[in-house]
């Protein structure tokens, strides 16, 4: 008999060795009962645990203290969380079940989730990457303190529908344009990039792309790696007559925005001269005025 740990702490008894195991959120955007039995199936995981609450999978990852492996199938969200939880050595395998999933995607994995598991399933390759921290937090792809995580806070005050999901790729557009109206297209420098001087908001990325919009990848730096450290984009500032550039820089990486780029680094520290909000993978950490960024080179091994 094999002892573990609940969530709460309290002892857990197996039959018998978890070699595997998949943590699902049922909410997520594009999670079903059929969809978990059949990537449960797919995986030929030994057991499966439904996150309730945020927070949640952060706690059940903690749990599987002797686990080969974990899968999650959850959104970029559940991804975060388990990065956060997973103990040392485990083997980790991400299935989109969000309405974006960032981070399985850039690794390489097909967005439609059955598929993405017979990848996984199919040809059992490891990949070493790096993480990025922010404060402490672990993160997987992304990091942004100022309008990036302001829009992933707006989109969250949008809740969700009655089934549990999320607004779309096109209420995000609205959201993304409404953000920039409420500035009126104007963003003057609001924090100290140590080192680097004044910017309007910055973007950190430990992965290319920086997100997505449908199929769109959002390049942003461009040449962030899994492997690398952490790279910065940050404009010096941004105003209306901007835009173009900016949109300039989405298609083709060039523009004459000013702007503070850096690449691979280890340590980014960021002062706000106001509280700004903070995002990792997507998750708003709320306002801060100090942001410590750091590069977690070679964190885990995960299956492509």
């Amino acid at each position: 008999m094999r002892r573990g740990r609940e969530a709460d702490g309290s002892p857990r008894e197996y039959p018998r060795r978890v070699r595997s195991a998949l943590i699902v959120n049922p909410r997520a955007s594009r999670v079903t009962e059929l969809g978990t039995a059949e990537v449960a199936r797919i995986l030929e995981v030994d057991d499966v645990l439904r996150t309730e609450r945020r927070g949640h999978a952060t706690e059940l990852a903690r749990s599987l203290d002797d686990a080969e492996r974990i899968y999650v199938f959850a959104g970029d969200g559940g991804f975060n969380e388990v990065l956060n939880g997973a103990p040392a050595g485990v083997v980790l395998g991400f299935v989109p079940g969000g309405g974006t999933s960032v981070l399985p995607r850039a690794l390489g994995l097909p967005r439609e989730p059955l598929a993405a598991a017979r990848q996984l399933a199919s040809r059992g390759r490891t990949r070493r990457i790096s993480l990025g921290r922010a404060n402490g937090r672990r993160f997987g792809f992304s990091a942004g303190i100022g309008l990036d995580a302001e829009l992933i806070r707006r989109m969250d005050a949008r809740g969700r529908d009655q089934s549990g999901k999320r607004p779309g790729d096109i209420v995000f557009a609205w959201t993304a344009v409404q953000a920039v109206a409420a500035h009126r297209a104007h963003f003057e420098p609001a924090l100290e990039i140590a080192g680097h001087g004044g910017a309007a908001f910055a973007l950190v990325a430990n992965a290319d792309p920086y997100s997505y919009v449908g199929a769109l990848p959002l390049r942003l730096p461009r040449g962030a790696r899994f492997e690398g450290g952490l790279d910065l984009l940050a404009p010096r500032l941004l105003r209306a007559r901007d835009l173009a550039g900016a949109v300039r820089y989405l298609l083709t990486g060039r523009t004459r925005i000013p702007l503070v780029t850096l690449r691979d680094q280890d340590r980014i520290e960021i002062h706000c001269l106001r509280p700004m909000p903070l995002q990792v993978d997507g998750e708003d950490l709320g306002d801060v005025t100090e942001v410590v960024l750091e590069a977690d080179r070679e964190a885990v091994d995960v299956l492509v």
